[in-house]
């Protein structure tokens, strides 16, 4: 396992085994599991709406008792960002599901979708009939008939009962375990390996099964049955992507963590639809489906932290920074993750709340952290914030650890390498000490990136077009990945495409 994939799973027991161990709480078993106790937001505080009036005091307040429907759907929008509204998306979006519900296994049942304030890629649904999709959903997606193999594949979960299925299934194996490890203590092991084993056999099937009720739907309801399968492809395709700009598998929360698109998967959609209709035959509806996506926020949510290139600002919190040189970042609910090298190097940036009386030399000093060289420890000033750093070492991996004290919590940044050399410890120094606050002034200024839908001209080429793309790392790769494209080249004159935009 590479050291960006230790920063990102690895509990306490873990890194106290291979790294200067972070004892980060385990994340809650909710869903995907977005909080934790080490993070960027320690008070674990939901960003208010960047637009929009408040509610004057003296408006009326909604009363009654919360169903377990709607908490699961509070808990499910929070965790993911809030809800996005862009009024244009929803409505089209509700077209495209109402046309699915119509031509459902259920047609009776009510459903609902949700546009989720995040740039990851995915989509789930409630047995209520809640339905969500993502703002990289949205993204990614390039027709109507693929964003409604999407929704419909999420419905098909839903009419075929999958998640209380699992459920059952899941108290099965827990039975089968509580009597193994009563009656057959030393098969306990191979007990619980095979549940793991069934369960996810039983999660595969029950992909396969909702694609093929999806790719149904879809075509009853008048879309081109083979926008599954180009669906499909292109999140394999973006998986790739962010996994090579990682230098990792692709994981957390993204679709392919829970959907995984695997070649399988594609060809049975393309055999599901071959069986239906030739390619295209059913309504594709591209043009109308950008019309409706133009101009929505792409990437970062702003009030979550803004990536721009090696620079990482947190409106909200109020600071920023600036990685070494060769270093992509990913901002993650947890923490900033960063690689370069090849995955030789990595850096982590997270906080935490600690006492007021408690010194940054002696919390450098707590047993959060392993292999710390006590004789590196200095005390220092960054732009006016007390801080402190040293240096670890653990197998063979180096460490050059800072933390900064801002009002009553503690930013702590972790660079490793294999090979700290002076001219490495200089750069991760550099970093360190363009830690700064932030103006209200600056903060504000700080806006997302959008979505542009531009047509091509006569001559344009999709390395032109790569050119216009906010993008800073692989902007080529970017811009075929996000428009379908297989390869560079000339673009059909008066076509359009998606561009990212600052």
């Amino acid at each position: 396992m590479g050291l960006m994939a230790i920063f990102r799973r690895m509990g306490a027991g873990q890194w106290r085994r291979a790294a200067p161990s972070l004892k980060i709480c385990a994340l809650s078993a909710l869903a995907l599991g977005l909080a934790g106790c080490s993070t960027l937001d320690p008070y674990g505080q939901q960003p208010g709406p960047i637009t929009g009036a408040a509610l004057p005091p003296e408006a009326p307040r909604t009363t009654g008792v919360e169903t377990a429907d709607s908490a699961q759907h509070k808990r499910l929008v929070e965790m993911f960002g809030g809800e996005y509204k862009s009024w244009r998306t929803e409505r089209y979006l509700n077209g495209i599901l109402a046309k699915l519900a119509a031509a459902s296994e259920k047609p009776g049942e009510p459903y609902r979708v949700t546009i989720l304030n995040t740039p990851v890629v995915n989509a789930f649904a409630l047995p209520s009939g809640n339905l969500y999709v993502t703002r990289g959903m949205l993204a990614l997606a390039n027709d109507s008939s693929e964003l409604a193999a999407v929704m419909a594949h999420e419905i098909g979960h839903i009419t075929a009962g999958h998640a209380n299925q699992r459920a059952e299934l899941e108290k099965d194996q827990q039975l089968i375990r509580r009597v193994t490890d009563v009656l057959q203590k030393d098969r306990g092991a191979e007990v619980q390996a095979r549940g793991v084993a069934s369960l996810a056999n039983f999660s595969r099937q029950q992909e396969f099964e909702a694609d093929l009720i999806g790719v149904k739907t879809i075509a009853k309801a008048g879309y081109d049955p083979f926008g599954a399968a180009r669906f499909l492809t292109s999140l394999s395709r973006s998986a790739a992507l962010r996994a090579s700009l990682f230098n990792q598998r692709s994981g957390g929360q993204e679709i392919t963590s829970s959907h995984p698109s695997t070649p399988e998967r594609i060809a049975r959609a393309t055999a599901a639809a071959r069986a239906i209709s030739a390619p295209e035959q059913g309504q594709v509806q591209r043009v109308d489906y950008l019309d409706a996506i133009d101009g929505i926020d792409f990437g970062d949510n702003p009030a979550e932290g803004l990536v721009r290139g090696r620079r990482f600002t947190h409106p909200r919190l109020g600071f920023g920074f600036v990685a070494p040189e060769g270093f992509v970042l990913e901002n993650t609910p947890q923490a900033v993750l960063g690689v370069a090298a090849g995955g030789a190097e990595a850096l982590r940036l997270d906080s935490v709340s600690v006492a007021a009386e408690t010194s940054l030399e002696d919390y450098l000093a707590m047993d959060w952290i392993q292999g710390l060289q006590a004789a590196s420890v200095k005390n220092f000033t960054i732009n006016g914030l007390p801080a402190a750093t040293g240096t670890a070492r653990s197998g063979e991996w180096q460490f050059r650890v800072g933390v900064v004290r801002v009002g009553g919590d503690i930013y702590r940044l972790i660079f490793a390498t294999t090979a700290l050399t002076e001219r490495t410890d200089q750069r991760f120094l550099a970093s360190l000490d363009s830690f700064r606050r932030i103006t209200s002034d600056e903060a504000g200024k700080l806006q997302p990136q959008r979505l542009r839908i531009v047509a091509a001209a006569a001559g344009d080429t999709a390395e032109a077009f790569a050119g216009r793309m906010a993008q800073s790392d692989r902007p080529l790769e970017w811009f075929l990945l996000l428009n379908g494209l297989d390869r560079p080249g000339a673009l059909k004159p008066g076509e359009r495409f998606k561009v990212v935009a600052d």
